[in-house]
């Protein structure tokens, strides 16, 4: 675990408006029927009673972690592996524990996510009686061939019939995921999946590029030349065409990765991008309060241990300091639209924002990757196909100076 940093290192913040009260909850269902090929989760393919378990364990979790929690949660996000793996009778479970350690706010956002073929009308009953109001479904494309070349185990048409059964029962909120950059994929294969999921008229749609995460089957094969992926080039042809669609079909591209409906926007995910607090249960999760970034233990049979003794299930911890939190502010900020409000920013970390990064900032306004917008600092449009090399630019720049009391 790696020791604590000095206190004079650690975020401080200027302004009563800003506060450390995590107000946000991620739960992590580590359990599929297989292991895709691009996946670096923490997933695992395990029998009933392992599954049946974990659940028990996650209610213990569930009752350790409340005792931190001061406010209602206005967002709850269940992640996985796929958590509808679940039965109804563990689903049932899980948030009946939930509702049982924490209070939530009367307009909270529950977010479960779903693999296609994995929902049926007894598990939305469950979900939607239970809190549930946003479905996240992992469609990822709409060629029944590049899917088998993921390792997904659904064809197409199994997305499309998801969503229809979840609006069925009554799910108004669904997003559906995307990916493009994938082996052997055509422009015209991303066209014709943006065309089938716009048809399907979801409110939010994510996209995003594959990226070959070491350890894995794609990892493997791509060292070996076995792995054809389209190339730099034609990913950005594909990432431009996507935004281009969905923005014309009446989607905001709130995101670098994102679309929704107007008011149709991930408000858990706005805790990430904002750099707010947020908890997080589960093996293998992680999570952000009052300064310090933790992450909970990968191996099942531990976490079960730990939470047995009545300990909390955490690997490791480590404080943020003022200029990493300065860092993860701008680098997540950034993908957002609304980009980074100076007046936030000084409010959250006791400096301006010229005075921390203007020697970053100055050469990106030149290069039209920048700009300013009122107080907002945003991506220019030309700097949104390549907005990974902005941010980079603010790894390890963060300075401390006027940052502490």
């Amino acid at each position: 675990m790696k020791a604590a940093l000095n206190p004079a290192q650690r975020p401080v913040i200027a302004d009563a408006a800003f506060d450390w009260v995590p107000r946000s909850l991620y739960v992590h269902i580590p359990f599929c029927k297989s292991r895709c090929f691009y996946c670096d989760f923490t997933t695992h393919v395990a029998p009933k009673a392992r599954i049946e378990s974990y659940v028990s364990a996650l209610e213990q979790e569930f009752a350790l972690l409340a005792t931190q929690a001061t406010e209602p949660l206005q967002t709850v996000f269940f992640g996985g592996g796929t958590p509808t793996l679940l039965s109804s009778e563990q689903l049932e479970r899980v948030l009946t524990a939930l509702r049982r350690h924490f209070a939530l706010a009367e307009s909270a956002e529950v977010t479960m996510e779903a693999n296609p073929g994995t929902l049926d009308a007894q598990k939305l009953q469950v979900l939607s009686e239970f809190g549930v109001n946003r479905l996240s479904i992992g469609g990822q494309t709409f060629n029944d061939r590049l899917l088998l070349a993921l390792g997904r185990t659904h064809e197409a048409k199994t997305t499309l019939s998801s969503v229809e059964l979840a609006k069925e029962a009554g799910f108004k909120r669904i997003n559906v995921d995307l990916m493009f950059g994938l082996p052997e994929q055509s422009l015209q294969d991303v066209e014709e999946s943006v065309s089938a999921l716009v048809s399907s008229d979801v409110e939010h749609i994510s996209a995003y590029w594959l990226k070959v995460e070491e350890g894995t089957p794609f990892a493997k094969w791509k060292q070996s030349g076995a792995l054809v992926l389209p190339g730099e080039d034609l990913e950005g042809e594909m990432y431009s065409r996507v935004r281009e669609m969905l923005r014309q079909s009446g989607y905001e591209h709130y995101e670098v990765s994102n679309f929704a409906k107007p008011g149709g926007q991930a408000e858990h995910n706005l805790v990430y991008w904002r750099n707010e607090p947020y908890f997080a249960a589960g093996v293998g999760s992680h999570g952000y309060v009052q300064g310090v970034r933790y992450e909970n233990v990968k191996q099942l049979a531990l976490y079960e241990q730990q939470l047995a003794n009545g300990e909390r299930p955490i690997r490791e911890q480590f404080d943020v300091t003022a200029g990493e939190a300065c860092e993860d502010t701008m680098m997540l900020g950034l993908r957002l639209a609304e980009g980074v409000n100076k007046h936030r920013f000084r409010a959250r970390h006791g400096a301006d924002l010229e005075q921390v990064f203007g020697s970053v900032i100055s050469p990106l306004l030149n290069k039209g990757l920048l700009e300013w917008r009122g107080p907002r600092l945003c991506l220019t449009e030309q700097a949104w196909p390549i907005g990974n090399l902005v941010f980079e630019e603010f790894v390890g720049t963060g300075l401390t100076t006027g940052l502490v009391d």
